[in-house]
C-alpha cells in the first residue's frame, strides 16, 4: 500500500461515497442484492460488504481517457499497476491499488478511438472535441465534492440517438461512453468474505439465480483466471431510460444499457495456504486482474446480454 495523508484519505472517502450513492440510485440491482443478503443473514448491513473494485470507461483521445482520469486517484494515493489490452474490443486498461486495504481497487479502461472506422472517429470527436483541454487539470483535487460533481457532470453535449446507434453498430463500448461519460460502470462484491456456503462464485451465483438475478453468461457465468485464483461473475446491466437529442432542438427517449454489479472471489495464494482463516487478509489473496475475465465482463452492457433480461 502507498502512503497517503489523512486529508487525501478523507477526500477519497468523499469521492467514493458520492460515486456509490448515485450508482446505487441508478442501478436497482445493487439495492436488491444487498436486501437479499441482509434478509438471509449473509450480512447485517451494507457497510459489511468489501468492495473489491470499481470501474470506469473512457474515450482514448489526448485530452481525456486514462491519463486524464487517473490523476484523480493518483492524487489520492492510488498506485498504477498492470496494463491490459483487449484487441478485439479495441480497449486498453490499467488497474490501481488503493492507499489502504479498506478502499476498493480502481480499474480504468479506454477505447482506442484511432482504431475505429473513419466515420466512428468523426462521430466521437465531434463530441470530445468540445473538451478543449484536460478537464482534470482545472479541478481542485483536494475538494472531494468538486471531484464528485465533475464525475457526474456531462463533458460534452447530449448525443443524438442516431450517433449513439451508429457507434453501437461498431463498438457498444463507444456507445456506452458517449452517453454515460464517466458514470460508474460497476462496483464489485468480494464474495470470499461472505459466510460459508456463499463464499465462492459457484455458490454465490447459485444464490443470485435463486433470487432471480440475470447473470452475464459470456464465456460462462463464472470467469476464471488460468491460475484458478480469481473467479468473477456479474449481473447483466439494467436498462435505463435515456434522453437523446433528436438533432433538431428536441429530445427523444430510448432505453439503453446502464450499469451492473460484479462479484469476485480471490483465493488464497499458495504460499499462504496454511494460514488459519482468521488470519487471512487482502494481501494473502490473489491480487490484480485477468484480461480474459475482464474481456467477458465488459459484455455485461452489450446487447447480447441485455436482450436476455
Amino acid at each position: 500500500m502507498t502512503t497517503a495523508t489523512a486529508g487525501q484519505l478523507a477526500t477519497l472517502t468523499t469521492i467514493l461515497d458520492g460515486l456509490m450513492r448515485r450508482y446505487t440510485e441508478r442501478v436497482p440491482d445493487v439495492g436488491r442484492v444487498i436486501a437479499c443478503m441482509v434478509r438471509d443473514g449473509l450480512i447485517a448491513r451494507a457497510g459489511e460488504i468489501e468492495n473489491d473494485h470499481i470501474a470506469f470507461r473512457s474515450m482514448g483521445v489526448p485530452q481525456l481517457g486514462i491519463r486524464s482520469l487517473e490523476k484523480v486517484f493518483l492524487h489520492c494515493g492510488f498506485e498504477r499497476r498492470d496494463a491490459y489490452k483487449f484487441e478485439g474490443k479495441k480497449l486498453d486498461a490499467f488497474w490501481y491499488s488503493p492507499p489502504k486495504a479498506n478502499f476498493p481497487r480502481i480499474f480504468i479502461s479506454e477505447l482506442r478511438v484511432a482504431d475505429l472506422s473513419t466515420e466512428a472517429q468523426r462521430i466521437i470527436r465531434s463530441y470530445t472535441d468540445e473538451v478543449l483541454s484536460d478537464p482534470v487539470e482545472r479541478l481542485n483535487l483536494d475538494d472531494g465534492l468538486a471531484v464528485d460533481d465533475f464525475l457526474h457532470r456531462p463533458l460534452w453535449r447530449t448525443p443524438t440517438l442516431s450517433d449513439y446507434q451508429r457507434l453501437a453498430e461498431e463498438s457498444e463500448y463507444a456507445a456506452w461512453v458517449i452517453y454515460n461519460r464517466y458514470y460508474l460502470n460497476h462496483f464489485t462484491v468480494s464474495v470470499h468474505n461472505l459466510p460459508s456456503g456463499y463464499n465462492t462464485i459457484a455458490e454465490y451465483n447459485a444464490y443470485l439465480e435463486k433470487n432471480n438475478f440475470k447473470l452475464n453468461d459470456a464465456g460462462g457465468k463464472a470467469k476464471t483466471s488460468p491460475d484458478g485464483l480469481l473467479i468473477q461473475s456479474s449481473t447483466v446491466a439494467e436498462m435505463v431510460d435515456a434522453e437523446f437529442s433528436d438533432g433538431r432542438g428536441g429530445t427523444v427517449q430510448q432505453r439503453i444499457s446502464g450499469s451492473y454489479v460484479e462479484f469476485a472471489e480471490r483465493r488464497v495464494l499458495p504460499q499462504f495456504a496454511d494460514l488459519p482463516p482468521s488470519q487471512i487478509r487482502r494481501e494473502h489473496r490473489r491480487d490484480g486482474f485477468e484480461a480474459n475475465n475482464a474481456d467477458k465482463i465488459f459484455e455485461s452492457t452489450y446487447s447480447t446480454q441485455t436482450e436476455r433480461r
